[in-house]
């Protein structure tokens, strides 16, 4: 399926979380004169559809559960479909957004320009993006889904967008320089563009990878046919699950930041391991096929490296003599 280079459980293609807000520089056309008090303002943002062919949206996945009489859909998830009016390339694209997202990330970035469905579709790629069940436009089904954790503004600006004067405590905090304002106040409150980011933040369930592999996974069986995976974060961990249980319908995968951390959790700010579990799988919490075949995490023999390549970064931890390696991968 993907050839890739090993390194811990695996190496994938990362490109920085900038990227998401770079957006594509296609289709953004400045409104022209008002002429008809219809037309929306400047202040709402609007994309050329030139390129986009037919588009729709469906639902994946998901059982039904409760009580007889009270039964309820449980675990469906929302897909949004574009298709290009010339369809130039051979796979399509199926997006798995990251925590606290919605697939909306995808088509437009906070400060109004059009996301990279848009690009993709002037590429000639037929486009899926998702909602992962119990978040977004995919049903939450209350005392069945789990609790819900909602981030702050000061978590967003401490991690993401302005860790520097929001008080973040990383290594490499001061090259958080992407964020898309021009703003005093420059991705934190009152920043115009946060102010819209966070409007856009989703509440989550803890147990998201549960409830969105199988979805993704009955999204590759109904679209039948390989697809290239593009994941984000969250995503990282959901889409690794997916090919491993549909390695002939993935004809590669770009995951952006991937969610960690694999083996062994890490206190970013003193730059150490804490001694907890991270991925226990490797690079994932659930299960995962190797060969030679492993029935539970503790048969993934690791050891730590003596130094990382860099002072702001932890040594890796690798797999003892290569012993387990992915099929699928």
């Amino acid at each position: 399926m993907i050839s890739t280079t090993w390194k811990a459980t695996l190496a994938v293609a990362v490109v920085g979380l900038a990227a998401l807000f770079l957006g594509a520089p296609l289709g953004t056309h400045a409104q022209k004169e008002n002429s008809s008090g219809a037309m929306p303002p400047a202040s709402i943002p609007t994309f050329s559809t030139e390129n986009l062919g037919r588009e729709a949206f469906f639902y994946v996945g998901g059982e039904y559960t409760g009580t007889a009489g009270k039964e309820v859909m449980h675990g469906a998830m929302y897909v949004e479909v574009m298709v290009p009016k010339q369809i130039r390339q051979k796979y399509p694209i199926v997006f798995f957004h990251g925590n606290g997202q919605s697939g909306t990330v995808w088509r437009q970035t906070p400060d109004g320009r059009p996301g990279w469905a848009y690009y993709l579709i002037s590429q000639g790629y037929v486009v899926y993006m998702v909602d992962y069940p119990a978040r977004g436009r995919s049903p939450y089904v209350p005392d069945v889904d789990g609790k819900l954790g909602l981030r702050t503004a000061l978590d967003l600006e401490q991690i993401w967008t302005a860790p520097v004067p929001s008080g973040g405590e990383f290594p490499r905090k001061k090259l958080y320089t992407q964020w898309p304002s021009d703003s005093p106040k420059k991705g934190q409150m009152g920043d115009p563009v946060f102010d819209n980011f966070i409007k856009g933040q989703m509440q989550f369930v803890s147990g998201q990878a549960e409830l969105a592999v199988p979805a993704g996974v009955a999204l590759l069986d109904q679209i039948g046919s390989p697809v290239i995976l593009i994941t984000h974060s969250q995503g990282g961990g959901i889409g690794f699950n997916v090919a491993d249980q549909r390695p002939k319908l993935v004809a590669g995968m770009v995951a952006i930041e991937p969610g960690g951390p694999q083996i062994g959790v890490v206190d970013t700010v003193k730059v150490a391991y804490t001694g907890k579990i991270g991925n226990a799988w490797g690079i994932t919490n659930m299960p995962m096929h190797y060969e030679p075949p492993v029935n539970n995490p503790e048969d993934l023999k690791t050891f730590l490296e003596e130094k990382s390549e860099r002072p702001d970064e932890v040594p890796c931890y690798m797999q003892k003599d290569r012993g387990h390696l992915s099929p699928h991968f």
